[in-house]
């Protein structure tokens, strides 16, 4: 695994190549980032991004989405997927937020993950992006590159946070998270785009394919020469 050194490094890199990088979740507010967090999960930013605006006008604090129940709700973010899970999961947490917040998104990590439907990688997103508290949130993207890399070393979401969280100072999280994020999307999807990336030469999953390629080729069996027979 990379040094913290070499893994700040990395970032700076990463964070040139991808200067625009931010959630794409819109939002106005803690509450709203909450509640967009909590739809986004196995959808796509862009889908929550259509569903929430009507939402928002609907419900536009803790308070009016307490009043609705789970059956008002499901229609309204039917296209999110998982429907009826994340419609339960957001009255439940409207409610906990009214009953023992006041209506207010608590900055606090073990606050927010009480809350129904909250997760570690969701209390990071609104604790970094919405409550100026670091948060480091590692999704499927950030684990992917991260390893890829080798400035982090697990399949573990916990872990990685921790070991990224450990490399650099608080006021990176945030940032850290969305570039990684950015990069996964854009340049280090599944099949990645090795000739676009910025860190390319210190990465080890594109060192690790370089030396797999010429033992590929030692090993690939000769076809059989055609001989054509003569002609009679």
């Amino acid at each position: 695994m990379k040094t913290a050194t070499e893994t700040r490094h990395i970032l700076d890199q990463l964070e040139a190549q991808h200067p625009d990088a931010d959630t794409a979740l819109h939002h106005t507010s803690a509450f709203e980032l909450l509640v967009a967090t909590i739809l986004s999960a196995q959808s796509t930013d862009e889908r929550v991004n259509l569903v929430t605006p009507a939402l928002f006008r609907r419900y536009p604090t803790a308070v009016a989405l307490a009043k609705a129940t789970a059956a008002e709700l499901e229609p309204q973010i039917h296209s999110t997927g998982f429907f009826r899970a994340k419609s339960k999961a957001l009255a439940g947490m409207a409610r906990a937020l009214v009953n023992d917040h006041g209506g207010d998104v608590p900055a606090d990590m073990e606050a927010l993950t009480r809350l129904p439907g909250v997760g570690r990688k969701t209390a990071n997103v609104v604790l970094g992006h919405a409550l100026g508290v670091p948060g480091l949130p590692v999704d499927r993207h950030v684990l992917r590159v991260a390893n890829r890399i080798g400035i982090a070393e697990s399949d573990k979401p916990d872990l990685v946070e921790r070991q990224l969280c450990d490399a650099l100072p608080a006021a990176r999280w945030t940032r850290t998270s969305d570039t990684l994020i950015l990069h996964g999307r854009r340049i280090c999807k599944p099949r990645p785009l090795c000739d676009r990336c910025a860190v390319q030469e210190v990465c080890e999953y594109f060192h690790a394919l370089a030396r797999e390629r010429p033992a590929a080729a030692r090993k690939r069996p000769v076809a059989p020469r055609k001989v054509r027979a003569p002609r009679r």
